[in-house]
């Protein structure tokens, strides 16, 4: 039996990274071009299920495939010492190196181990150690790509990566820093005074594919297993998908479990894959994104039921009996959020597939 080759989980690099070529040529430039490419400090921004954590993958194995180190860690506590430790793993070869050894590339997977030498009395800084490991890696041509996924400006250890960072590229050091997270919290991040130097970073806004990458990318994840779409059923899946990567993924992984033991996708398999798609983008994405919500967010949230497509900011803040002041800062609250999106000038639209229709279930309203 074939296994299915679409991946709809977090982070998993798909076969097919459609629709963001562009980005992928930029940042192989600037991993050549280091140090001192702009994109080398760089913010992948956008909502839930857009496929930021799979792209910041992606890169984080062409930096590797490059030479470079790649220590990957999430925005939480501790999140320092993992950058370190992280380093001296995957870096021990480099750290240590035979001589006129140089790194030409790496494997993700290298696990191995280097111990430092402390003084009985002095203890090392978090600086000073990664200081010296930089020192050794630029000494071997190598440099560091750092990620962060899902930034919280409220954790002082973001805030503090923020700060020793600009202070390594003051020093020259091969370093990169590539962050990704929800729209609102990197506009926090960036508001903060502490790492106002931020604000210079290369914002990457990681938005909707086309029809046409999405059609690309389902047939040629499918063909890439044996299987294929029919004209219609191709259209289907694209119209199921709303442009967002971890849909089509969705969509593609249930499609393919529907069609198991024939050859084409048919129709009725995509039918049933959406069906199914459905529940689980409700429990993965959308129950997650709702829970987060203000009962004022919820407000102007249904003030936009009764739209068909677009919503008037000006007739949101009249159903919600409010002026259209008061329905402005819930507006760019939700577009931070990425839950809506500004369709035009004074009107907004819902931005996550599915949304519009699962709501009133939410709010278990009729």
């Amino acid at each position: 039996m074939t296994t299915n080759p679409f991946t709809p989980n977090f982070g998993q690099i798909p076969r097919v990274l459609a629709g963001r070529d562009l980005l992928l040529v930029e940042m192989d430039g600037a991993f050549d071009n280091a140090p001192g490419d702009p994109n080398l400090t760089s913010i992948l921004v956008g909502a839930r299920g857009t496929g930021k954590t799979a792209l910041m993958t992606q890169l984080a194995s062409n930096a590797q495939a490059k030479g470079w180190i790649a220590v990957n860690v999430p925005c939480v506590s501790g999140m320092l010492e993992e950058i370190a430790q992280g380093t001296a793993r995957k870096a021990a070869h480099v750290l240590a190196p035979t001589e006129d050894s140089h790194v030409t590339g790496l494997s993700i997977g290298q696990i191995v181990s280097v111990e430092w030498e402390r003084d009985a009395h002095s203890q090392p800084t978090w600086y000073s150690r990664m200081t010296a490991m930089l020192d050794q890696l630029s000494a071997q041509g190598t440099g560091l790509l750092i990620t962060v996924d899902e930034v919280r400006p409220s954790l002082e250890e973001m805030i503090q990566l923020a700060s020793y960072y600009q202070l390594f590229v003051r020093e020259e050091q091969k370093v990169a820093l590539l962050m990704a997270g929800l729209p609102g919290e990197v506009s926090s991040l960036l508001n903060s005074e502490s790492v106002s130097f931020l604000r210079r970073a290369s914002q990457h806004h990681i938005g909707k594919l086309s029809d046409e990458d999405i059609g690309l990318a389902l047939q040629e994840t499918a063909q890439s297993a044996g299987k294929r779409f029919d004209g219609e059923s191709l259209n289907a899946a694209v119209n199921a998908s709303e442009g967002f990567p971890f849909m089509m993924q969705l969509v593609g992984f249930r499609a393919w479990q529907a069609a198991a033991g024939s050859k084409h996708i048919e129709r009725e398999h995509v039918q049933q894959g959406i069906q199914r798609a459905a529940l689980d983008m409700k429990t993965r994405v959308l129950d997650a994104t709702l829970n987060e919500l203000s009962p004022g967010d919820f407000g102007f949230l249904r003030a936009m039921l009764p739209d068909a497509g677009e919503s008037l900011t000006s007739e949101i803040a009249s159903r919600m009996k409010q002026s259209e002041s008061y329905a402005s800062q819930y507006r760019k609250r939700l577009i931070e959020r990425g839950v809506i999106e500004s369709a035009r000038r004074g009107s907004v639209r819902f931005a996550l597939p599915l949304l519009k229709d699962y709501l009133p279930e939410y709010l278990d309203i009729a």
